[in-house]
């Protein structure tokens, strides 16, 4: 049989590096036929466990650069975003480097496309247990706003979108990592830890990438919420991680208008928003994705927190430096 030929944009990043060892594994252990590996990128990616057999440079900033990257492809994995709190540059990556993308890939052929989303393009909550626009997506942020729009495109060439809630497991350099400041800043059960949250492990989530653009044949120009189908209760979270000594323990309540203003006291930079996102409501059902791609949603992030805790603490144990914290959140 011959092996699909496979793009993949983002290969760098934390979801992306893990699609990639994911597609590493296919063929090992009779689990189907290992595809050919085309990274498409501003550089290759590295690592022993995520090699590509193709490297096509290229910059979603600059269109021209991607003339020709999806040329003899079968599949296109497009996980790059930029992340920045630049207009323009979120702009110009998430929204017109997603449109010449796509057109590429329509010109090229491709015959499946899976594109990576957020469930942050909902905006603010609470939101409990939301279908695919459930509420009217409300983007609050630069990269929310510019990621809502460079789904139009994608959804225009057919692809497979998805809106994953927070994701979480080594490489994580946001949900865990801000838990630990908001800690610091409000040292307490934020409304309870009630909130029931949308979260998905990175090995998880890349395998329902990797499922959707290679096996499963749900219906194309579709959007998906891409988070485990069981919410998360915070407080759970807070305790598993606990536990495992990554976070401190945690005692006490504080109402969510008393976290707020703890918050507002503390002086600390993470944002009222970041805050919201983990004390309030944020799950989105995503049961729809798992049964269209035929793909095991696995036992749930919170099962995987004792494989996940050494790195956790390997991060929070590094030089400032090597642990900077983005001053909002990847998802937002």
């Amino acid at each position: 049989m011959k092996p699909p030929r496979i793009a993949v944009t983002g290969g760098t990043g934390f979801i992306g590096s893990a699609v990639l060892r994911e597609l590493a594994r296919r063929g090992e252990d009779g689990g189907g036929v290992r595809p050919v590996v085309r990274a498409v990128g501003r550089r290759p990616p590295g690592g022993a466990d995520t090699p590509v057999e193709e490297w096509v440079p290229a910059d979603l900033a600059d269109p021209g650069t991607l003339r020709g990257a999806c040329d003899g492809v079968d599949v296109l994995l497009h996980l790059a975003v930029s992340l920045g709190p630049d207009e323009a540059q979120c702009e110009a990556v998430n929204v017109r480097g997603t449109a010449a993308l796509a057109e590429e890939a329509k010109r090229a052929g491709v015959g499946r496309i899976v594109h990576l989303s957020t469930a942050a393009v909902y905006g603010p909550g609470p939101h409990r247990g939301i279908a695919v626009d459930g509420v009217e997506p409300r983007p609050v942020s630069a990269v929310s706003r510019s990621r809502l729009a460079g789904e139009r495109y994608a959804l225009a060439a057919g692809a497979i979108v998805l809106r994953p809630g927070l994701v979480v497991g080594p490489g994580d350099r946001w949900v865990v990592p801000t838990l630990a400041r908001l800690l610091e800043a409000v040292p307490a059960l934020w409304d309870g830890g009630r909130a029931l949250l949308s979260l998905v492990h990175v090995e998880d989530l890349a395998r329902l990438i990797v499922r959707l653009g290679l096996d499963a044949r749900p219906a194309a120009a579709a959007v998906y919420h891409a988070a485990h189908p069981e919410p998360v209760r915070c407080a759970d979270l807070l305790t598993g991680l606990a536990r495992h000594g990554v976070l401190p323990p945690v005692t006490g309540e504080l109402a969510w208008a008393e976290c707020v203003e703890a918050l507002k006291e503390s002086g600390s930079a993470v944002s009222r928003r970041q805050l919201s996102l983990v004390a309030l409501d944020h799950w989105y059902d995503s049961a729809a994705v798992w049964r269209a791609a035929g793909c095991d949603p696995g036992p749930g992030p919170l099962a995987r927190l004792e494989g996940d805790a050494a790195w956790y603490r390997s991060f929070t144990a590094a030089p400032a430096d090597a642990r900077a914290v983005p001053a909002a959140p990847a998802e937002a």
